[in-house]
């Protein structure tokens, strides 16, 4: 399997992003429902800080959390290790399809921020898409592909770029400081709502949380855009 991006800022990682009290992770999870007994599985669960939550809301065991980062999944395993939810972990590609034999029927899937690193869109959404059964739920959520950034603090594109310009591509923002990093996935909105019509998966509900008052603060005009988009869609028979 080809390295992670995010094994390389593994400490980082986890010290600046384990907690699911932002409103992302609230309008995600407020989008998803109530998990209690439903089979649920978190793509790009890095840490597991999403699959934790998730487990902890009552999904039926296991749980499962998959990822392409193996030291980031190390630290998911040792946090399960000291307090057991009945979460299993797999170290797999989500574009493939070969972690899939035994992992399909699932009422929910979840990809928290993920699908911006993920370089294979359609990959990733014939995966998850094949992980769901008819009617289930993907719910993700991502920088929103509008969002243009401010002074200190990238956008979704590079500067001297648009929109409409859609790659991979490193923030230079000082604040950006994890896409400095590792970088992302700029692609237009009309890009993602098409790929996942393509693989079965229609938009129910969106929502675009606004930033909590101390992010707005410390960034100031950037806030004023629509910073995040999260969505819930429904696997329809193809």
């Amino acid at each position: 399997m080809v390295r992670s991006r995010y094994d390389d800022v593994v400490d980082f990682y986890v010290d600046g992003f384990d907690s699911v009290k932002d409103p992302v992770s609230r309008a995600l999870l407020n989008l998803l429902g109530p998990v209690e007994g439903l089979r649920v599985l978190d793509v790009a669960c890095g840490h597991g800080r999403m699959t934790r939550e998730l487990a902890r809301a009552g999904a039926s065991r296991p749980t499962i959390g998959v990822d392409s980062s193996g030291a980031l999944l190390d630290q998911a395993r040792r946090a399960e290790q000291d307090q057991p939810l009945g979460i299993r972990y797999l170290h797999a590609d989500v574009t493939t399809g070969d972690w899939l034999d035994a992992e399909t029927g699932f009422d929910t899937v979840t990809c928290h921020y993920g699908l911006s690193d993920i370089d294979d869109l359609d990959g990733a959404l014939h995966g998850i898409s094949a992980a769901l059964r008819p009617g289930g739920r993907f719910v993700f959520s991502i920088l929103h592909p509008c969002f243009p950034g401010a002074e200190y603090v990238s956008g979704s594109w590079p500067a001297g770029a648009s929109y409409y310009d859609e790659g991979f591509w490193t923030a230079d923002g000082p604040y950006s400081t994890l896409r400095r990093q590792v970088g992302a996935n700029h692609r237009m909105l009309s890009t993602y709502v098409n790929a996942l019509h393509r693989h079965g998966l229609r938009l129910d509900e969106v929502a675009e949380p606004r930033p909590d008052a101390d992010w707005a603060a410390w960034v100031g005009p950037a806030a004023l855009h629509p910073v995040q988009f999260v969505a819930r869609c429904l696997k329809f028979a193809a």
